[in-house]
């Protein structure tokens, strides 16, 4: 009750989270509604084509039957009769499907009720001569063809199979402009909703970013203090304190809230790609069958537009996570538990030193790792902390000569242990010798992968073991980053550093 009473930056993004949440929330209400109507658009579409298949089919049949019928009266061999015998065996089937097809639209139940009648009448008159001539009465048989009636009841079927041909065209055409736009909808739908995380999200960075600004400012002024005045050093320091876990509960708050709509949009965009193979596959259907439907525009969407959204989604949500996870993996390290014990360095560094091997050897690249002095605190932070530097070190090594990185130390009698790790890299210029500890900033060329949390996380982890961090460099000449650690941890001391 206290956090929403009080007007605070981390309030304010919490409620723009919140709003975003809604809104988005809202947004896949709209898209799964879009999605279904596509479906439904589709299965329309499906059915219409089925049914213009069936009614084909049953004049496919009774043609069969009508030219088995004159190649009898005509050879008068049994063998001729064989396709009449198949098709009046499939004709129920094949009106049967056409009713359960056409029977969901009253008018097209009517003409499907009417090719059954005509269907009956032009097979009932194919049997009648077809017992004719079996029966010897050849004579009778020719008559009846002669008539004219099969030639009217052929004649009436065929128009009434075209007629539903070409009504059912029509209404499929039509279902196919309704599935294309509810598709089209369902694209810019959910395209709309991944840029508004993506900005929602930016702003959150920002405003995390001034906020851990304004601690790091309050953090450096406490340092420039009076050491002298201890009662002021203390209130500042718990001050400072409360500041930094807030600023951890709210990078958690924010990681996680952030965290859901990222990743409804990576499930929505896999949707979307779908969506747009489905799409693919009836452009392409529609170039084959009626390329003259086609609108330029609507391939464009389908083959260039949709495609190249749905990359710039992935790309920024794929961004985004690494964010999210790096702010995770800062909050959380804040809240640890420090385990102080015993740690000999030269052995703990050297480890390090051999996990990156490979990455030296192919780089041409060598670490020394000298006689190091022991000294008394948390060994994963420790590790983390020269696991950083010295993939750092490596990483930004100069190619235009063998690399070489030296890490040193010794114990300066005080209470306290100096660590040293050189190398002869890049360097960095002095006006970015702090710009390089600050959250989300970078220095030099941006030819190499990262976040700007390395080296933030790195000072962080120096100052809750008790210790300082400062850097020596210049461009082109490598860098030296020193580190002054108590001898001894005493936890709720380095705790009250942060």
């Amino acid at each position: 009750m206290r956090f929403l009473r009080t007007p605070t930056l981390s309030r304010s993004v919490v409620g723009l989270l919140s709003i975003a949440i809604v809104l988005l929330l809202v947004i896949n209400a709209a898209t799964f509604v879009m999605i279904r109507r596509t479906v439904e658009f589709n299965s329309r579409v499906e059915q219409l084509q089925q049914s213009r298949r069936a009614a084909r089919n049953v004049l496919v049949s009774v043609l069969n039957a009508e030219t088995s019928q004159r190649g009898f009266l005509l050879a008068a061999q049994p063998q001729y009769l064989a396709p009449f015998n198949e098709a009046r065996a499939v004709l129920p089937e094949q009106l049967e499907r056409l009713h359960s097809l056409m029977d969901v639209e009253p008018d097209m139940a009517v003409r499907a009720a009417l090719v059954d009648q005509l269907a009956e009448d032009k097979m009932a008159e194919l049997e009648r001569s077809l017992a004719l001539a079996s029966a010897g009465r050849i004579g009778e048989a020719m008559q009846l063809v002669r008539s004219g009636e099969g030639k009217r009841a052929m004649d009436r079927l065929r128009s009434e199979v075209q007629a539903i041909d070409e009504i059912q065209e029509t209404r499929l055409q039509f279902a196919r402009r309704r599935s294309e736009w509810a598709s089209t909808v369902t694209v810019v739908v959910n395209s709309a909703a991944g840029i508004l995380i993506l900005v929602l999200a930016g702003i959150s960075g920002w405003m995390v970013r001034r906020y851990v600004l304004e601690i790091q400012a309050g953090r450096d002024a406490l340092d420039r203090a009076n050491q002298g005045l201890e009662d002021k050093v203390r209130d500042r320091t718990a001050a400072l304190t409360r500041a930094n876990e807030e600023i951890q509960r709210f990078a958690y708050i924010v990681s996680h809230d952030l965290r859901a709509p990222l990743v409804n949009v990576m499930g929505y965009t896999s949707e979307l790609d779908q969506v747009g193979k489905v799409l693919e596959r009836q452009v392409q259907t529609i170039e084959t069958k009626s390329p003259k439907l086609l609108d330029a525009e609507a391939v464009t969407a389908v083959r260039e537009d949709v495609p190249e959204a749905i990359g710039f989604i992935r790309a920024s949500t794929a961004k985004m996570d690494r964010l999210i996870n790096a702010i995770l993996k800062l909050s959380r390290e804040g809240r640890r538990n420090l385990a102080p014990e015993p740690l000999e360095m030269t052995d703990l560094v050297q480890a390090i030193a051999d996990s990156v091997r490979h990455q030296t050897d192919a780089a041409d690249a060598a670490i020394t790792v000298e006689r190091l002095p022991w000294f008394e605190s948390d060994r994963l932070s420790v590790e983390q902390i020269f696991g950083n530097l010295i993939d750092n070190a490596v990483k930004y090594l100069d190619p235009d000569r063998p690399g070489r990185i030296v890490a040193s130390g010794r114990d300066t009698g005080d209470g306290r242990v100096e660590f040293r790790l050189s190398d002869n890299g890049r360097g960095i210029a002095p006006k970015d010798h702090e710009r390089v500890f600050e959250l989300f900033r970078r220095s030099g060329r941006q030819d190499r992968p990262g976040e700007g949390l390395g080296l933030a996380f790195v000072r962080n982890s120096v100052r809750r073991l008790g210790g300082d961090i400062e850097i020596e460099s210049e461009l082109g000449q490598g860098s030296t980053f020193v580190m002054k650690f108590p001898k001894r941890l005493i936890a709720h001391e380095a705790g009250d550093r942060l």
